[in-house]
């Protein structure tokens, strides 16, 4: 940290509060922001008087949210739009998209540029995008997709569509692998078998069960958990870097922890829902928290609690799925769709429950939501923490405020919340991107198309600035 500059270094803009760093709490300090970037961090009255400054003191300012998991367009009607506005009123400074979109999933270079370009209209926060293959018969434009500037690939060994979400054949799956091992980009998968799902969900249609939790039971443990062995076999075999999205049960990270032993480049994440709701949910929630894979057990849910806070866990996300209520509201559980919106919680809940319940620290919900995602997706050093150089994305967080959910003001096109009516603990007061405020606390404040698409940084060489550093 310094306390004193040049005498010419005057900042755009001046952030004065508790700096969130990766190791520690800078009190009542200063992030100079110049051109869209951290400047440096200095100590409270460093800088003379004369440039605009934002009084945070007493607030935590933390390093932009970011969301590796977002589907901005399994509902069309959520598009960027909907889905950059809740991130942006979530503290959420740059999201990842998943490449499944309806009608339109990402399979190809020219599909990726469409929707850059869409993204470049309609964003208000940052956005990376990820890239998908086909059933069969895509892994030419692997290539393609990297050099086009996606940030990884995912792909599921479960089936929803055949099209749009499909169950990749093994043998297609490990020609991928090794393909995309030659970009240096992750590839990231949706992990449950997708036999073992389809027999346990027949045996409860046969039984003619109306009870929600008949989800859970479709999709046991072991369905999980084969997949991830899969997976990670193929990225023990290939070396290609994996990532495992949305575990539900602690186990899961014993097994990836096994692999990392032996060299495999492997991550994963766990999701807000899994922190905070449990299968019971289901029985008060109905559809409303239908998510694949399931909620799980009280128990898992404190497990992935611990995980988390012995730095096990590398990330949250929201894997934020905005249905309208009316794909929620089936009699039968099976029939309605599953996700939940999540995106504008994601920070919220987090803070609520993980840091001001006690369950793990501020520097690690730094660490679980704005640095290691961005280093997983190659975002980092220009996201992902405050740093000199670092884009200027920031989120001021008031923790004395209590407040309670309130599912109508939310910014998805969804119009409910799983944690709707619940009492939260620290507020969000400012969300800034790239110096600038996009979300005042009240209102969202700049137009759509101020967001902007963020390509992989591969040689991780970030943004040079010749001021001052902490």
């Amino acid at each position: 940290m310094q306390n004193s500059v040049k005498a010419d270094f005057i900042p755009d803009l001046l952030i004065q509060g508790d700096i969130v760093l990766p190791d520690r709490v800078l009190t009542d300090c200063m992030i100079g922001i110049r051109d869209g970037l951290i400047a440096g961090i200095f100590e409270a009255g460093a800088i003379p008087s004369g440039c605009e400054r934002i009084d945070a003191r007493g607030k935590l300012v933390l390093p932009g949210v970011i969301d590796a998991h977002v589907h901005c367009f399994s509902s069309l009607q959520e598009g960027f739009v909907y889905a950059t506005r809740s991130a942006a009123a979530g503290g959420v400074t740059t999201l990842i998209d998943m490449p499944y979109d309806a009608g339109a999933p990402v399979v190809s270079a020219d599909v990726l540029f469409k929707k850059r370009k869409r993204l470049e209209n309609e964003a208000v926060v940052d956005v990376a995008l990820l890239g998908t293959i086909k059933k069969t018969g895509g892994l030419d434009q692997i290539s393609k997709l990297a050099e086009a500037g996606v940030c990884g690939f995912k792909v599921s060994l479960f089936e929803t569509d055949p099209e749009r979400f499909p169950r990749i054949p093994d043998g297609e799956l490990l020609d991928a692998f090794r393909l995309i091992k030659e970009t240096g980009l992750p590839i990231g998968v949706h992990a449950e078998n997708d036999e073992i799902v389809k027999s346990e969900s027949s045996r409860e249609h046969s039984l003619a069960s109306t009870d929600p939790l008949s989800h859970s039971r479709s999709r046991p443990k072991v369905a999980e958990s084969e997949a991830v062995l899969r997976a990670l076999e193929l990225a023990y075999a290939t070396g290609v870097r994996l990532h495992i999205y949305h575990v539900s049960h602690p186990r899961i990270f014993d097994l990836v922890d096994w692999y990392r032993e032996q060299g495999v480049m492997v991550s994963a994440e766990t999701c807000v829902h899994y922190l905070t709701l449990n299968e019971t949910d289901l029985l008060r929630l109905g559809a409303k928290a239908k998510v694949n894979p399931p909620l799980r057990t009280e128990s898992d849910r404190k497990g992935l609690w611990q995980l988390c806070a012995a730095g096990r866990v590398d990330f949250i996300t929201s894997d934020h799925a905005p249905w309208e209520l009316e794909r929620k509201q089936k009699e039968n559980i099976f029939d309605n769709a599953a996700g939940m919106p999540g995106v504008e919680m994601l920070l919220p809940l987090i803070y609520s429950k993980g840091v001001a319940g006690g369950k793990i620290t501020i520097n690690d919900l730094a660490r679980l939501l704005s640095e290691n995602p961005a280093r997983i997706f190659n975002l980092f050093p220009g996201k992902g923490q405050i740093r000199p150089g670092a884009d200027a994305d920031l989120v001021i967080l008031d923790p004395e405020v209590k407040w309670t959910v309130d599912e109508t003001k939310q910014h998805s096109t969804a119009g409910w919340s799983p944690y709707n009516g619940r009492a939260m603990q620290g507020k969000i007061v400012r969300t800034i991107v790239r110096g600038e405020t996009v979300y005042d606390g009240t209102a969202i404040v700049v137009e759509s198309g101020f967001g902007k698409f963020v390509e992989p940084d591969k040689n991780k060489q970030g943004k040079q600035i010749s001021h001052v550093i902490y």
